[in-house]
């Protein structure tokens, strides 16, 4: 299974990029995980032009990376690790080789990132720091994959 997660900033802090390198490295006994990072425009006095050149960047990687797309999405639905990892398997057993993980930017996504994902996963009611959000959803999906192959990492 080819894993991309697509996101809007780069990662700053140390830690952060540490546990992402560690969690990347365990998800090679699974399969490729592709990380782009896209350029945040962050443009304070006018968000929605800053949402629509990010918007713009993401659906321009997901035309280069067909697959399967998951927007996280704080009005999405919520999933326990052991239900999300059967999602998992169900995509992969309905072909879908690739799944696209979209993290949008401080500000959100477009209305076209929204229409054209095929599953909206909120892990929180809460609002997560971009960077932090990004390790969150490495290790989970390490989970789920250990879940699925059924290794003693998830208990």
């Amino acid at each position: 299974m080819n894993i991309n997660i697509i996101c809007v900033g780069k990662i700053k802090e140390k830690y952060i990029l540490d546990g992402i390198q560690e969690f990347a490295k365990r998800m090679q006994a699974f399969g490729k995980l592709k990380i782009f990072e896209l350029k945040e425009d962050g443009n304070d006095s006018n968000r929605n032009m800053s949402i629509e050149k990010e918007s713009k960047s993401i659906l321009e990687t997901l035309e280069k990376n067909k697959g399967f797309k998951i927007l996280l999405d704080i009005q999405g639905k919520n999933f326990s690790s052991e239900d999300m990892a059967s999602q998992i398997e169900k995509i992969g057993l309905n072909g879908d080789s690739t799944i696209n993980f979209i993290i949008g930017g401080s500000y959100g996504v477009s209305e076209d990132i929204r229409k054209s994902a095929d599953l909206r996963l909120s892990f929180s009611k809460m609002t997560f720091p971009h960077q932090l959000m990004r390790l969150i959803l490495i290790e989970q999906i390490y989970r789920w994959f250990s879940i699925i192959k059924n290794t003693k990492y998830h208990k």
